[in-house]
């Protein structure tokens, strides 16, 4: 993350009404609700832990186990079954 300085984007007005809150401290200014995106949308890492689970999925369908599954893909069987659970019951949807 990096900053900018508020002199730089804000009017006098503005600062002096923001140190009467915060005075010379961090502030964190979040997203407008219509600008913010979810995790990995930008990265594209949510698409490729989507196209993961679903080969996941399709193995598992294929007879795989679950133990087998989990040493392929370097994940807990638990994180194997929630996946395949999960994937279940958005096929069935």
């Amino acid at each position: 993350m990096s900053y900018i300085k508020a002199t730089d984007v804000l009017p006098q007005n503005i600062i002096e009404i923001i140190q009467q809150y915060i005075d010379g401290e961090n502030i964190y200014i979040p997203r407008k609700e219509c600008s913010h995106t979810e995790w990995g949308e930008k990265s594209g890492a949510k698409s490729e832990m989507r196209r993961r689970n679903i080969t996941i999925y399709r193995e598992y369908t294929q007879g795989m186990k679950t133990g087998d599954l989990a040493e392929k893909y370097f994940l807990s069987e638990k994180s194997i079954q929630r996946i395949i659970r999960t994937m279940k019951t958005g096929e069935s949807a």
